[in-house]
């Protein structure tokens, strides 16, 4: 009663604060505006178009301050505990939107803010529980209310366009109440982990193999050889062969799509029948958000990898595929998919992979905080979100980045949603009996999230290890990555009628799903419904179900980069591979003791 008590006072206000009911003579103070936040300059590989054509109109996202805004992380850290009495009792989203709901001083000052910007409440709505919508604003007013100066950019290497401005500013009584507005200094890069594919005609034998580099290796001849991993192998490798799904009338995976990656079924039907005959009638369904396209006869090579692993780790699960889209003037592509699951989808998947990101530098820190917490809110609906920890090891290049004050050094760079406390992360591993981490895997430290409760005990011997070395090039504070791992390296995949092999952490990453899709399936047709967020499990009395790597490394920025140990290590020693990877029978047992 105490929750929608909350509830109904809390829309109440805001409607209240819409009609102009709680408007306060603040209109002096509304000039004086200052920077939220701004970019040197033009961010790397992008180039200025020019302003937009007269008429163009954008929505602007309010991210306002909660009425608590420790609640939501408190109550994801409860749900997900596996000591604490609230352990899996998630949330609706109703309950989810009164948690994260705006203060009322908040409202107030919003309200005399927008009303004296002149901007009718006809347009302002509440799209999720702290945030307000501003839909249709012309971006000449734009301009005006952000101090901005909204323009056309081009992508060099991918040719994407985005619409934004290198700064904007909001009035300093706002600073406290106003977490960041998007779409604004978020240009970032289109978030693809850059799949690299040799492939040969179905028949033919290959003379090489991607495997994240320009390795050979020697000539195939058929499927299944030593050293290259396909469904089998990793059911194998992580004891689900055995495993029969029982709550595929409940149970759903979702496969996150974006960059205009789009899955073949054709391909699908061919994989199945190549790696798992008793699946060949394995399909998936298309949900399209933001204007995502759906176009089989030219697939994406990462939409492939996601959707044949997800299908043969998974079959007869049901299988969702989301497209998302986005035209020049919208936020950023997880923005997008975040808020269609909260705001629209009627039937979330207990378990979603995504195979994407970017350097997590290319994402403003309020903009990356507010969507980092859209994540927690899936956690506390009960879903269990993973997403791959990156390819180019500890950073890509010399890794020569600049600070505020203009200083260049070199800093590892981890990488976005990645690095989100609220989400699983996965590296990538390689080999079996035993595994070592892959070379390619992302692994390090977050340089804008604090290291989580749930890692307090598992990273700082790891830290003790590496004593001073690599002092400087990372925050040792900051949030470890990755969490887990699966296979990573030559991976067997059908694309556009052929087979080949790539390799990377976003082909880990739909293993990975898959494996945690079944434990869902086990403990939801045991009456224990999904497990949710899961680095409180896996953290700790998940963790004897997890194989530790001890070997490996993640080179990157012109160093060895971290090294694999006995325990969390960013290279499954942790920062390369962390906890390990999972062993699904005895995970298995983990949840029948539960």
């Amino acid at each position: 009663m105490q929750c929608h008590s909350l509830r109904l006072f809390v829309l109440s206000t805001l409607a209240a604060a819409l009609l102009g009911g709680l408007a306060t003579p603040l209109a002096s103070r509304w000039n004086e505006k200052k920077v939220k936040h701004a970019w040197h300059t033009i961010p790397e590989n992008w180039v200025d178009l020019g302003h937009p054509s007269a008429g163009t109109t954008i929505d602007l996202h309010l991210a306002l301050k909660s009425h608590d805004e420790d609640a939501l992380i408190d109550a994801l850290y409860e749900v997900s505990d596996p000591n604490h009495p609230r352990y899996r009792s998630y949330l609706s989203k109703e309950q989810v939107a009164d948690l994260v709901a705006p203060h009322a001083d908040t409202l107030e000052l919003i309200n005399s803010w927008l009303k004296h910007l002149g901007i009718p409440p006809s347009s302002v709505s509440r799209t999720l529980g702290s945030w307000l919508t501003l839909t249709g604003v012309p971006v000449s007013q734009a301009n005006d209310i952000l101090g901005a100066s909204y323009r056309l950019y081009n992508h060099v290497e991918t040719n994407h366009t985005v619409l934004r401005t290198i700064s904007y500013s909001i009035p300093e009584a706002l600073h406290e109440h106003i977490h960041t507005i998007v779409p604004t200094t978020y240009f970032g890069s289109p978030p693809t982990e850059g799949r690299k594919l040799r492939m040969r005609p179905n028949s033919a034998v290959w003379a090489r193999a991607e495997a994240g580099s320009e390795e050979s290796v020697k000539v195939l001849s058929s499927r299944d050889l030593e050293g290259y991993v396909s469904p089998s192998y990793v059911r194998w490798l992580y004891n689900t062969a055995g495993y029969r799904p029982a709550a595929v009338d409940r149970n759903v995976i979702g496969i996150a799509g974006y960059d205009e990656q789009y899955p073949s079924p054709k391909d699908l039907g061919l994989f199945m029948t190549e790696f798992r005959t008793d699946g060949e009638d394995a399909t998936f369904s298309v949900v399209q958000i933001q204007g995502g396209g759906n176009d089989p006869d030219t697939p994406g090579i990462e939409a492939n990898v996601d959707t044949q692993y997800a299908a043969a780790m998974t079959y007869p699960t049901t299988n969702v595929f989301y497209s998302t889209g986005g035209a020049p003037e919208t936020v950023d592509p997880f923005f997008n998919f975040v808020v269609y699951m909260l705001t629209k989808e009627t039937r979330i998947p207990q378990t979603i992979t995504t195979s994407y990101g970017g350097p997590e530098y290319n994402f403003p820190l309020d903009h990356a905080t507010r969507v980092c917490r859209l994540f927690a809110e899936l956690g506390l609906l009960g879903v269990s979100v993973l997403f791959s920890s990156g390819d180019s090891g500890v950073g890509k290049g010399n890794c020569l980045l600049e600070d505020i004050h203009g200083h260049v050094s070199v800093h590892f760079i981890p990488e976005f949603p990645a690095t989100c406390p609220y989400l699983t992360t996965v590296g990538g591993t390689t080999r079996d009996s035993p595994e070592v981490a892959a070379f390619l895997s992302g692994g390090g430290f977050s340089n804008y999230f604090d290291r989580p409760p749930y890692q307090a005990n598992a990273v700082p011997p790891f830290l003790q290890t590496l004593g001073d070395k690599y002092q400087g090039y990372y925050y040792p504070g900051g949030r470890g990555v990755p969490d887990i791992s699966a296979q990573a390296l030559k991976i067997y995949i059908f694309f556009k009628g052929s087979l080949g092999a790539g390799g990377g952490t976003s082909a880990a990453t739909p293993i990975a799903a898959g494996i945690f899709s079944l434990l869902n399936d086990y403990s939801i047709s045991k009456g224990k419904g999904p497990l949710g967020f899961l680095n409180g499990w896996l953290y700790g009395s998940g963790l004897p179900g997890l194989n530790d790597i001890i070997s490996g490394s993640n080179p990157g920025c012109n160093t060895d980069g971290f090294t694999a140990i006995a325990g969390w290590d960013p290279c499954e020693s942790y920062h390369v591979t962390g906890l390990g990877t999972p062993d699904f029978a005895k995970l298995e047992e983990i949840i029948d003791e539960s």
